[in-house]
């Protein structure tokens, strides 16, 4: 999954940054004993799937919150796309809650946090068949559109048939590839030449009943219909690309007017029924976006929490690193405080076509130092130090540190001279470093090659345009040693990391399998891994792989857990946290009166 451009953006403005348990609302990370910014160890959190009591709505209802008002939200950029088949960057993810419902999401105690997967438009989180080749679903009684219109099982399976369309570039593809195969588009143009995806891929026996029939077992189904592509769309007001602007709400709230760049407007949907949602508690009468706000001005004005700004919060967007050591030291934010892990993990990829000895690999990998690293990321409250591939965020995480990087944070230069020695290397290797030409990426580069210099390498740096960074990159012949990426699990699962980053199969340009990683153990687990139909025990296996990846091939160097932080007005109450998008819930939040 991807982290929002625009945090990126505002991070490498100034040099610096970048969860498990809900966001506490009065007080955010429990204190652990740790220095004021460090921020609080992960834990993992308890992913389950619900039961069809479960997805039975209303939400449970937030301590103290009554209906009323007006919740702001303040964001640096704007939104690519409303349109959910569109949607797949961590604002957008946010947003849509808000007036897009899937056939599954997220349910998320308020007191506790804790996440289960349920039935949303759909009675539970789905029946399995064929050896989890085949999914059904039934609908929810009195689940409407905006125009008061019953949604039917049609609507849904339309919404996933103009995901074949030619403009439809930006969502997820996992539905589509699990009915037709990679090359997807092949097998099917979209509704739009006047065909319909056979009844052998999805049928829709009765209105509220709709079947898939995949071509191989995929257990972790429930999740990928959480993802906001997979919701219903009217035929007759598809108007493909134009749709981006005004998408029809299946949720609490609808659009009542949007200015691309500078404000969106939400106010409630009539058609809305409390009794079929089990997941949005949907309190403020509107919620009011202000786009386009600067850093560090916006983070400024939920400190200053003045005006309306009492009742603000920046649903996806960490605060400005500038901003941290104030922040996370100062007792006058602590109560409005959400510091809590998203599901990236940052990497420094090894390019194994071009290093291919795992010795020299695991030289850089002790030599890495991950703590200097940290510090240019804003410090511990938006970045813990990162020894898996996996991000406890995922369910199965455990802690591992085959390398003792935890010990050893700064580098263990003695250690990597060793493996170089043992790997033949005579005078300094040489590697080309390529970084996204950035003040931020500048100074990390800068931190990197010094370390790696003192242990016997020599770093040639290689500035690249930030804007076709994972272009260049992601090309099977690129011409650099290592580089950076980041990537999260689409949901808590390895099945989203895994495959996507260490396929062997998957080396066409383009790739994220950023290290060019090919190694036929790993496929082959890969294959078998993917059949297991018990999802606790797929989840397990994906770790002992990723954990064979980073121990054997060392393909990858993890050295960050990407947290958000930041604060949101004293006028809000019920603010939790969505760790499997990584940003603040909107369904719990309420206006205090």
């Amino acid at each position: 999954m991807r982290i929002r451009r625009a945090r990126y953006a505002s991070a490498f403005l100034a040099v610096g940054t970048l969860t498990l348990s809900a966001a506490c609302s009065s007080g955010g990370a429990a204190d652990d004993g740790k220095k004021a910014g460090e921020g609080k160890k992960a834990t993992v959190q308890n992913f389950g799937i619900g039961t069809k009591a479960d997805s039975t709505g209303p939400a449970t209802a937030v301590t103290g919150a009554k209906p009323g008002g007006t919740a702001y939200d303040l964001d640096q950029a704007g939104f690519d796309y409303l349109d959910p088949g569109q949607q797949y960057v961590s604002d957008q993810l946010s947003v849509q809650l808000l007036y897009n419902r899937s056939l599954t999401g997220y349910k998320i105690d308020p007191k506790t946090g804790k996440t289960t997967l349920v039935g949303d438009l759909a009675t539970d989180a789905g029946t399995s068949s064929d050896g989890a080749k085949t999914w059904t679903y039934t609908l929810k009684d009195g689940v409407k559109f905006e125009d008061g219109s019953a949604i039917t099982s049609k609507d849904v399976k339309y919404g996933i048939e103009r995901l074949f369309a030619d403009y439809q570039t930006q969502g997820p593809q996992y539905v589509q590839k699990w009915l037709f195969g990679p090359d997807y588009r092949k097998a099917y143009k979209g509704p739009y030449t006047g065909q319909s995806i056979p009844d052998t891929a999805i049928a829709t026996p009765d209105d509220k009943t709709i079947v898939f029939h995949f071509k191989d077992a995929h257990a972790d189904t429930p999740y990928a219909m959480a993802m906001p592509n997979i919701s219903p769309v009217q035929k007759a007001k598809d108007d493909k690309v134009k749709y981006n602007n005004h998408p029809v709400s299946t949720g609490p709230y609808k659009i009542a007017s949007y200015k691309a760049g500078k404000s969106l407007s939400f106010v409630r949907n009539p058609n809305w029924d409390p009794k079929t949602d089990s997941i949005r508690n949907a309190y403020p009468d509107k919620w009011e976006f202000q786009l386009g706000i600067a850093e560090p001005g916006l983070t400024n004005r939920l400190a200053a929490d003045s005006g309306l700004d009492k009742f603000a919060v920046n649903l996806s967007g960490s605060s400005d690193p500038s901003k941290m050591q104030t922040l996370t030291t100062d007792a006058q934010y602590k109560a409005r405080t959400v510091n809590e892990y998203q599901p990236y993990v940052e990497v420094m990829n090894i390019n194994t076509k071009r290093i291919k000895d795992p010795k020299i690999r695991q030289a850089l990998m002790y030599a890495f130092p991950m703590k200097q690293v940290q510090q240019a990321f804003g410090g511990g409250a938006q970045g813990e130090l990162g020894t898996t591939l996996l991000s406890p965020t995922v369910a199965g995480w455990k802690k591992f540190d085959p390398f003792n990087k935890l010990t050893n944070t700064t580098g263990d230069i003695e250690k990597a001279k060793g493996l170089l020695k043992e790997a033949g290397v005579t005078g300094k290797y040489k590697i080309s470093y390529a970084y996204a030409n950035t003040p931020r990426w500048q100074a990390v580069s800068l931190t990197v090659k010094n370390a790696l210099d003192k242990a016997g390498f020599d770093v040639q740096r290689k500035a690249i345009d930030p804007t076709s960074y994972y272009t260049v990159v992601g090309k099977v012949a690129t011409p650099y040693d290592i580089y950076r990426t980041g990537w999260g699990a689409d949901w808590p699962s390895a099945s989203t990391v895994v495959p996507p980053t260490m396929d062997g199969r998957n080396l066409a340009d383009g790739t994220n399998n950023y290290s060019f990683l090919n190694d036929e153990h790993v496929n082959t687990e890969i294959d078998r891994i993917q059949a297991i139909t018990d999802i606790t025990k797929q989840n397990d296996e994906w770790r002992t792989l990723s954990e064979y990846v980073l121990k054997t091939d060392t393909s990858q160097i993890p050295f960050i857990f990407d947290k958000y932080f930041n604060l949101y007005g004293s006028g809000l109450g019920g603010v939790t946290y969505n760790q499997v998008y990584g940003t603040v819930n909107p369904n719990t939040v309420f206006v205090k009166q």
